[in-house]
């Protein structure tokens, strides 16, 4: 059994945040669900300064949600997971992360109680439910104002339910908990020039501008293309530098873009 102590440590999470997503279940292998959880997730976690950069999507296994969850809390300073942890057989994922950690699975007292007063009168308190009271020794809990089921964090890894509503009520509710870094900002530049014409140029605005990242999104609408040259930063005036030089390269190609702010 891999303990914490014998694990790698994590990334300090107030130098450069970084965070990945593991989404855990066999639906969405299957491509019977198809999740909904990563764009709100990058989007909120950007906002915050804290940007997501990497996803993995594991089955209902015990021996690849560990390995899965070790491997990502080694590497950046937040863990993120959405799923498994409903009252079915194949919940796994709270004794899973017991596992990674190192730690036995017990019944949180606060999380039992929270469940207690949500069915109370309705007979429908099984021992399936009360499974959902289940965490790692040590685990905190995240709060679970929708359905009252909570969620948990245990070192930097947050554990969320994979249905939307319920994961980004959780996801609000624990931004407080996270040392954010300045938010990532970003600026789009849409042309009707095809991506491959502009290839060489864009290549040499990256290279001058490293810290921001640039890509490329091509569109076939009604027969016409469209590129969509997303622009990401944190700082200001470097990315609106970065915005500039690409909007005059589109011109000096013969098109008028259009240039939009976003954030994320």
């Amino acid at each position: 059994m891999t303990t914490e102590s014998q694990a790698p440590a994590a990334a300090d999470p107030a130098s450069s945040p970084t965070a990945a997503l593991l989404i855990i279940g066999n639906e969405i292998l299957s491509g019977r669900t198809q999740d909904a959880n990563l764009a709100h997730i990058a989007r909120t976690l950007g906002g915050l300064g804290i940007p997501l950069r990497e996803v993995r999507v594991v089955p209902d296994l015990e021996a690849e949600i560990v390995a899965a969850v070790n491997a990502l809390r080694a590497r950046y300073s937040y863990v993120f997971t959405t799923g498994g942890i409903g009252p079915t057989h194949d919940d796994i994922t709270a004794a899973s992360i017991a596992t990674a950690f190192g730690v036995p699975l017990v019944r949180h007292p606060e999380a039992q109680a929270r469940l207690e007063r949500h069915y109370a009168g309705t007979g429908m308190l099984n021992e399936a439910r009360l499974r959902m009271a289940d965490t790692p020794e040590g685990a905190s809990l995240i709060d679970n104002p929708v359905s009252a089921a909570p969620g948990f964090q245990i070192g930097n890894v947050f554990v969320m339910a994979g249905v939307p509503v319920i994961m980004q009520a959780m996801l609000a509710g624990l931004a407080p908990r996270l040392v954010g870094g300045p938010p990532v900002l970003s600026k789009a530049v849409v042309c009707s020039v095809p991506e491959g014409t502009l290839a060489d140029a864009l290549r040499a605005i990256q290279a001058d501008f490293a810290d921001v990242d640039i890509g490329s999104y091509p569109a076939f609408r009604q027969g016409r293309v469209s590129t969509s040259l997303v622009l990401r930063g944190t700082d200001p005036a470097r990315l609106e530098a970065a915005t500039e030089r690409v909007a005059a390269m589109v011109r000096a190609l013969g098109d008028e873009p259009s240039v939009q702010d976003g954030t994320g």
